[in-house]
């Protein structure tokens, strides 16, 4: 089912921001991301509480640090329950592989995928950080590197979705953030594009935040971006 394929960004502040949130989007609604502001907040019980209504939660850390560290960092994510986790695939091959490595022995093993170039990024600001060259090539680049280290996917804007399907295989995770529905502002996003197009690329799992959780009523947003969805997709 399409509604298994979104996961809502809850970008709030704190656990009881995120908490009403939620409970205006409908209960199909079962994939979360929480990120870095709600965790450092609120911390693991976030996740619990999640868990404990019905919700898998990709926990949206973006961890790049040494080896050894990431790796502690992912067995504590396990741990609590996260569903779906995440590295930069910018920490090179020996990070990558002590990230899949630390996560082999868990009970219920989270999906590991790698930060390729964020969506906020462009041409320009890749420059300025020593990277010559398109945010395309910077992907692939990396999306190769997660695939050689093991990682099950990797996080990438709806730009790169089509080269990437065509160059990893349909069997390598795609995640794509910067995901707006017609008719909604960019916000922050560098590289966007509508769900309809994302699907019919190829992604698996679209990341969509503020077009759903600041809807001024987000049931409906729900219901169009599945239709949306399930429009582009041939009904299946």
């Amino acid at each position: 089912m399409w509604s298994d394929r979104v996961i809502t960004a809850l970008d709030a502040p704190d656990w009881a921001q995120a908490r009403e949130m939620l409970d205006r989007l409908p209960e199909e609604n079962r994939r979360v991301k929480v990120g870095k502001q709600l965790f450092t907040r609120s911390g693991p019980r976030v996740v619990e509480e999640l868990r404990d209504r019905g919700r898998e939660v990709f926990l949206d850390l973006k961890y790049h640090d040494i080896p050894n560290t990431v790796a502690g960092a992912l067995r504590a994510a396990a741990d609590i329950g996260a569903w779906m986790v995440n590295v930069h695939a910018s920490g090179g091959p020996r990070m990558l592989e002590a990230a899949r490595e630390a996560l082999e022995g868990s009970e219920a093993r989270p999906w590991l995928i790698g930060v390729t170039v964020l969506t906020s990024m462009d041409a320009r600001e890749l420059r300025a950080v020593g990277v010559e060259g398109d945010p395309e090539n910077q992907v692939l680049r990396l999306a190769r590197l997660a695939r050689e280290a093991g990682l099950d996917g990797v996080v990438a804007s709806p730009m790169e979705v089509p080269m990437l399907r065509e160059e990893l295989g349909p069997d390598f995770l795609l995640v794509t953030p910067g995901v707006r529905p017609a008719g909604a502002g960019a916000d922050d996003q560098r590289r966007a594009a509508t769900p309809g197009r994302t699907v019919a690329d190829g992604a698996d799992y679209l990341v969509v935040g503020r077009p759903l959780t600041r809807a001024e009523d987000p049931a409906r947003a729900w219901s169009s971006l599945i239709a949306e969805m399930d429009a582009a997709a041939g009904g299946t």
